[in-house]
């Protein structure tokens, strides 16, 4: 494997800024140029893996494909870990996250300006039609929504998303989360340094993601 001196820098600051204790869950997102959109918005502020959930039917015996042109660069730094039962993907999320907070407009719920997003957090969107089920909502420690002035109070998943995690971005920033201050420890940076420089020979970026990629995340 031939790296250049500054792809292999550039590699390694990205490693040092992955934040361990954030993460999206993705229920029943019917489109997979959504799925692309998030997992590029997640790369962005240094997200390592996120989890997809689906539990309707016909989503049920399709493969998930992850479009080249939505997700072929991002696909090899992010790690997708997928579901087909909910209790199954929320006991696997909790194993690594304290807790889960869901995209819901509802009374009780939090602005995103709230909630300390420097916690170690995982956060659960619906899909487009739905938004998040009420047997996901039961499962969830709390809910939160993006506030708007707008008639629709409503954005893509995908949008909602990114606007969430920027937030996310922005608290952690302000801690130091990406510099000198990341909680994310070292023995977890070197493993995934490692694992990020192998993945340098991977020349399928839009592969397929079957069931069998169920595997724990790291802890």
């Amino acid at each position: 494997m031939n790296l250049t001196p500054e792809r292999l820098q550039r590699i390694k600051d990205v490693t040092d800024q992955r934040q361990l204790g954030l993460t999206v869950i993705l229920e029943n997102v019917h489109d997979v140029h959504n799925i692309g959109a998030v997992m590029r918005s997640c790369d962005a502020v240094g997200i390592h893996e996120i989890f997809v959930l689906f539990t309707e039917p016909h989503l049920d015996e399709e493969r998930l494909q992850l479009g080249k042109r939505s997700s072929a660069g991002t696909r090899k730094w992010i790690d997708v870990h997928y579901f087909r039962d909910r209790n199954q993907c929320f006991t696997v999320v909790r194993q690594s996250y304290s807790r889960i907070q869901c995209a819901m407009l509802m009374p009780e719920a939090a602005t995103i300006w709230d909630m300390d997003l420097t916690q170690s957090t995982a956060l659960l969107f619906g899909n487009e039609h739905d938004g998040v089920s009420p047997e996901s909502r039961a499962l969830s420690d709390g809910a939160f929504y993006i506030p708007m002035a707008g008639m629709v109070q409503s954005l893509n998943i995908s949008v909602a998303c990114a606007v969430t995690l920027f937030e996310a971005f922005r608290q952690r920033t302000a801690k130091g989360y990406y510099g000198e201050m990341n909680p994310t420890p070292t023995e977890f940076r070197d493993k995934l340094l490692e694992s990020y420089l192998s993945r340098q020979d991977v020349t399928d970026f839009g592969k397929d993601i079957s069931v069998n990629e169920t595997e724990s995340p790291s802890k």
